[in-house]
């Protein structure tokens, strides 16, 4: 007798199809549970980035009134050199990322450098001069600089091949997130007091880490089998087969030049002074370029109109309308930069090196990366002195390569594992 075409619900196939189906959709919710609570420990880390990239500009007017520092050179060159030494502490960071990560693990590498951003964010709060000051802020970027590799390294590793992109992208949508919350909260606390909030993602991070498992990745390049197996099982779910995904497991420098030389840090951490040369509120303008982070497009535009609206105010033209282009300006630069190279090339890191270089290469990519930013953020205020909207030109020329260079050089790595990633680059 030939089965029906249909089965009907009571029929014994028909059971244990729904049974099998229902137990499939509970070992993916399962999976999707773990990977994305794994996804959210992890960028608590960007979350802590965020908040120290945020914290230099709400903050600079009161630090100076604090400190008594009254020689307006004196002033440029401490308050550059507190800007900037973040930046330096990253670049120490990240030398040390790779290394860091294929050791301890990418677990041991997060615990470390939040350590190290709570350390520093307690330097910041008890300081009483530029010393501590300048100590707590290199311990923070050295913190930095780590989370900076090893976040999106960690969430490429653990995610399954179709949602890797969407989750990585959190890396930079968080980094927004605390910097945004930094300059909002920034208006309204004392320095000191918004020093103290960026513990707060530090101790969930470290809490966090205890109900995660390391990166599957990592345990099968130490050999460590039963823990690679354990690991990938429960980031798939009890009932997943791992044993395809297993078998693959076991057999960007020049975008991160172009992310950084486009002038994200100088004008991130100066952008309070910027509404104000321009005069527009610095405290509206900060918290509007708060809310536009994650969103928009134009980087080179972006970069043309702050430029020109710097250009009318030297030359005394149009001068009512210098405030607003100058605010559209920087506004759309952010928007576009968090849109795109904020967040791609970290994306890009992550997937396009293989498992055995991943340390070091990711390490130089990482190191290129915070020393564009160490070199732009220091070297803005100087630039500006120089020439205010020929600085912005400078920008847009760079952002204008950068497009060049990602059409002729970046690889599509959409759908595909990290592995097939690979084989298509060895190809």
């Amino acid at each position: 007798m030939e089965e029906p075409l249909i089965l009907k619900n009571d029929h014994p196939a028909a059971t244990a199809s729904v049974e099998e189906d229902g137990l499939q959709q509970k070992s993916r919710n399962e999976s999707l549970w773990m990977v994305y609570l794994s996804t959210f420990v992890a960028v608590c880390g960007s979350y802590v980035f965020g908040c120290c990239v945020g914290f230099s500009s709400p903050t600079q007017d009161a630090i100076r009134e604090d400190l008594s520092l009254s020689l307006a050179e004196v002033e440029s060159i401490i308050y550059s050199m507190f800007g900037s030494i973040l930046t330096f502490g990253a670049m120490i960071g990240a030398i040390t990322s790779g290394s860091l990560a294929d050791l301890m693990g990418r677990k041991g590498a997060m615990r470390l450098s939040s350590a190290f951003c709570a350390a520093g964010w307690i330097a910041i709060y008890f300081a009483q001069g530029v010393v501590a000051l300048d100590i707590g802020r290199l311990a923070t970027g050295y913190g930095m600089g780590v989370f900076s590799y090893v976040v999106p390294v960690f969430i490429s590793e653990i995610a399954p091949k179709n949602l890797r992109g969407a989750l990585a992208t959190l890396n930079q949508v968080m980094i927004c997130g605390g910097a945004s919350v930094s300059f909002i909260i920034g208006t309204f606390l004392t320095w000191r007091a918004l020093a103290l909030t960026g513990l707060i993602p530090c101790g969930i991070l470290l809490i966090g880490l205890f109900l995660i498992p390391e990166s599957p990745r990592w345990l099968a390049k130490r050999g460590r089998q039963k823990e690679f197996e354990v690991a990938l099982q429960k980031l798939r779910g009890k009932d997943a087969d791992i044993v395809e995904e297993a078998a693959e497991i076991k057999i960007g420098v020049g975008l991160m030049v172009a992310q950084q030389f486009g002038g994200i840090n100088g004008v991130c951490f100066y952008v309070s002074n910027i509404f104000k040369s321009a005069g527009f509120s610095p405290s509206v303008g900060t918290i509007t370029y708060a809310i536009l982070q994650v969103s928009g497009s134009g980087l080179v535009l972006a970069c043309l109109i702050t430029g020109l609206s710097f250009y009318l105010k030297v030359n005394e033209l149009a001068l009512n309308y210098v405030p607003a282009m100058a605010v559209t300006g920087i506004l759309l630069y952010i928007g576009s930069f968090s849109a795109g190279m904020g967040a791609v090339p970290w994306v890009i890191m992550s997937e396009i090196f293989p498992i055995n270089i991943k340390g070091a290469a990711g390490a130089l990519a990482t190191l290129v990366n915070w020393f564009g930013a160490w070199a732009v953020s220091y070297t803005y205020n100087f630039l500006m002195s120089w020439s205010s909207y020929g600085t912005f030109l400078v920008y847009a020329a760079i952002n204008a390569l950068a497009i060049v260079f990602v059409i002729k050089v970046v690889p599509e790595t959409k759908g595909r594992t990290l592995e097939q990633i690979q084989a298509a680059i060895n190809g």
